[in-house]
């Protein structure tokens, strides 16, 4: 179709899609070609003219702005104008003045660097000839100080000073041409080495016979002077040498004293004499370090602490030999290693078949009614001896460890591997480990032959008691007491092997021996067991057992005591009784080197474990015994004495009959028949656990109680149960509060937290009193509202629909 303007339309539509190229149109789906009308050709050549309408529009403004660019291009001709301009007069510049200048510059540079190195070596030469000068001066000084003045320490110095010159000048030519004289005409590095050997032999003399003089003043005088003639190793070997003279002349001097003088009746003169040794070395490195470091240098002390070392590796190992010799030790090892324990194994072993009446050898009764008194135990083995012994080892040991305490707080690897230390594990630590033990056995074997029970005990409430609680034997008490000194000795050695095999010794020897001596008293002596069925054992072997229990439960107490008192302690304490100030130190004082202290409290922790694990089993099976033969017979009889001739079947005109005739009570209670179950069970509950309550430690009868109730809410299950089809409504209220009551009874005292044996007695009662809508309410519920329902049943839903019919009306 023709166009007004000419073109067809086929051109125009070319011509369209040429443009929508140029300017990034995509052409329109619905093209001239696919145009199926006119009015769609119309629409197309519409859409056409808009776009070249814009393309034209955005044409325009582009031939607008060239006016614009070359009005820019025109300035920036101009610019690169001006700038050549200035560009040819800088390089004029450059060229003609600025290169005379640079030349100037580097000449002078190099005047200037000529001049420094001419000075640097005039500064050089200076240098020479003022240590040259001064060399000379050393020189003259020197022989002139070793002449006729003998002023040695004016000879050190000039010494000393010559020492500080460089060796390439005191060896170079121009100082053997300057510095010899007439009257010194050696070189001045020959005249040196000379004068510092004549001195260091002078001084040595000087040294030695001070130190033969014991004149202290020469001594400092003459040591301080061989670091200034660079003789500092020989000077400290030769003051080594003289303190270790003194260390030991003094520590024989110590010895002497000791043995020859009064501290030798009282056992600690060894002890005495190594704690002097030790505390005249520590004297010796305090005052006289800051005298070796400051003219000796840092560090240099070591080479003297380790004569020092060597010196109490000697003394020290004398002492301990002597002491050793002299007390016999080897022999009283082998002693006690052979000693029997004949008392603690015959002890252990089972029960004779036929029991005599007479006391057996060794008896308490026959030794307080012969009145002896041994000094030595049957085996020959002076216990009081070996405890002193004892005594003045631990003393030794303590000295031992806290030589070096105040210096650091990590041993020295020279300390660790001395002889000394060796010698010490050898003959004080190992034996203490084993006397230690053998205190302890012994110790037990002597309070349970010793042991007595407390008198005047007995299971009538009516009767007074004559002794005071805790009921315990004796042998509780002394062994206790030994166990503290032990763990007490222990710890103020200070010594970690010491803690490291001593405490669980003692541990072994708690856990076997004694705890194993009660266990077998409790099954051999003082079961209580009934002649008959229907009867209580004797009242005799109650006691006893109840005594024994006490016994375990006293000495758990003391342990945790023991323990606690060192362990707790985070900072020493210091206390005044009797006269005396006693300190007690904690485990942080006693054991200051690396993780000693926690070592030491973990290992008396241990201890403590141990002991309560063993001693809290066989308390419960005490406990159960108690329970089983003595209360849980009684506690029969009692339940049913307190529900004979209950009738939870009455109706409402009967139990208002009963209520004309009121029960009689002294105390209180029983008034009515509404209060007959609780009156009798108080009574008897009373009778029963009276007598046990006074003679038990309150954690036993807790521990007894626990074990009742258990028992005692199983009883009162199956009996609520046993009422099925026997007890009507108003039976059901009373029943309730009859059970009520009686965990009333029970756990008087403020033992609220026993109620919960109870829940499942209680909660039978609940179901059987509910009323019908409430029920019918709790039926209804499903397991999660049950359980939201914030009641903690502790009866399933079955046993909830057995309560509930247990009352006839609900059946």
């Amino acid at each position: 179709m023709p166009r007004p303007d000419g073109r067809n339309i086929e051109s125009v539509v070319q011509g369209s899609k040429l443009r929508d190229v140029a300017v990034g149109v995509q052409p329109t789906e619905m093209g001239m070609v696919g145009a199926a009308s006119v009015s769609a050709v119309q629409a197309t050549l519409a859409n056409f003219s808009e776009q070249e309408a814009n393309v034209t529009a955005q044409l325009d403004a582009l031939i607008a702005s060239q006016t614009v660019f070359k009005h820019d291009l025109t300035r920036l001709d101009i610019l690169r104008a001006k700038v050549g301009s200035h560009a040819v007069s800088i390089r004029t510049i450059s060229n003609t003045m600025l290169s005379l200048a640079t030349g100037a510059a580097k000449r002078l540079s190099a005047a200037v660097s000529q001049l420094d190195l001419e000075q640097a070596r005039v500064r050089e030469t200076l240098d020479v000839v003022e240590q040259v000068s001064e060399l000379k001066t050393c020189v003259l000084g020197v022989t002139g100080s070793m002449g006729a003045a003998k002023d040695w320490e004016a000879a050190a110095s000039y010494l000393h000073r010559a020492s500080q010159i460089p060796p390439h000048i005191l060896n170079g030519s121009f100082a053997e041409e300057i510095v010899p004289t007439a009257d010194v005409p050696d070189p001045p590095n020959v005249t040196l080495a000379q004068a510092a050997e004549s001195l260091r032999g002078l001084f040595l003399r000087e040294f030695e016979k001070a130190a033969e003089e014991n004149n202290g003043s020469r001594v400092t005088r003459f040591f301080k002077l061989f670091p200034l003639i660079g003789k500092a190793d020989e000077g400290l070997d030769v003051y080594g040498r003289y303190v270790c003279r003194g260390v030991a002349t003094r520590a024989r001097s110590n010895l002497n004293a000791s043995i020859e003088g009064s501290q030798r009746t009282e056992g600690f003169s060894y002890a005495n004499a190594l704690t002097k040794l030790f505390e005249h070395i520590a004297q010796i490195v305090e005052q006289h370090g800051g005298l070796v470091t400051l003219h000796y240098g840092n560090g240099r002390m070591i080479r003297i602490l380790e004569r020092l070392q060597l010196e109490a590796d000697v003394q020290g190992g004398i002492i301990i030999d002597t002491w050793s010799d002299e007390r016999s030790l080897d022999r009283k090892l082998t002693d006690i290693r052979s000693y029997a324990f004949t008392f603690l194994v015959q002890s252990f072993l089972p029960a004779q078949s036929a029991r005599s009446s007479t006391p057996r050898a060794g008896s308490p009764i026959n030794k307080r009614a012969s009145g002896a008194s041994k000094v030595h135990d049957e085996e020959g083995i002076d216990t009081k001896g070996v405890d002193a012994l004892l005594n003045e080892m631990t003393i030794m040991d303590e000295t031992a460890s806290h030589k070096v305490e105040d210096a650091i707080l990590t041993i020295p690897h020279l300390i660790q591997t001395s002889r000394l230390s060796t010698k010490v594990a050898d003959r004080l630590i190992a034996p203490v480990t084993v006397m230690t033990t053998f205190i302890l056995r012994r110790s037990v074997e002597r309070a349970f032959q010793l042991d007595e029970q407390p008198s005047g005990l007995s299971l009538n409430p009516s009767k007074t008691l004559s002794s005071n609680p805790p009921y315990i034997s004796s042998a509780v008490d002394d062994v206790m007491y030994i166990v503290d000194q032990v763990v007490e000795r222990s710890l103020a050695t200070s010594q970690r092997l010491i803690v490291s095999t001593v405490i669980p010794s003692v541990a072994r020897v708690l856990d076997s021996d004694f705890i194993g001596m009660i266990q077998r008293k409790m099954r051999d002596e003082s079961y209580p067991k009934a002649a008959s069925q229907n009867a209580l054992p004797p009242e005799g072997t109650i006691l006893a057992f109840l005594v024994l229990i006490n016994d375990l439960d006293v000495t758990s107490d003391y342990v945790r005591r023991i323990v606690q008192s060192r362990v707790d302690v985070s900072q020493d304490i210091s206390s005044s009784g009797g006269g005396a100030d006693t300190t007690l130190k904690s485990l942080d004082s006693l054991f200051p080197f690396q993780d000693d202290a926690l070592h030491a409290r973990n290992t008396l922790k241990s201890l403590q474990q141990s002991f309560e694990a063993k001693a809290s089993e066989l308390i419960s099976d005490g406990i159960y015994v108690v329970f089983k033969n003595v209360v849980k017979p009684r506690l029969r009889l009692l339940l049913s004495d307190a529900f004979r001739d209950i009738d939870y079947q009455l109706s409402e005109s009967e139990l208002d009959e009963a209520h004309q005739y009121p029960l009689e009570s002294d105390e209180g209670i029983g008034q009515g028949p509404d209060d007959t179950v609780q009156y009798h069970f108080q009574r008897g509950w009373e009778a029963l656990t009276k007598p046990i309550s006074r003679l038990f430690t309150d954690r036993n009868f807790e521990r007894l109680l626990l074990t009742i109730i258990s028992y005692l809410a199983e009883v009162l299950e199956k009996r609520i149960w046993s009422y099925y089809g026997r007890i009507n409504g108003l039976g059901a209220v009373r029943l309730e509060r009859d059970i009520a009551n009686l965990a009333n009874v029970v756990i008087r005292g403020g033992r609220y937290g026993l109620r919960d044996a109870f829940m499942r007695c209680y909660q039978i009662c609940f179901v059987m009193n509910m009323e019908e809508d409430e029920w019918s309410e709790t039926q209804t519920l499903n397991p999660t509202a049950v359980e939201e329902s914030g009641l903690d049943w502790k009866l399933d839903r079955e046993e909830r629909l057995r309560a509930r019919s247990i009352v006839q009306n609900y059946k």
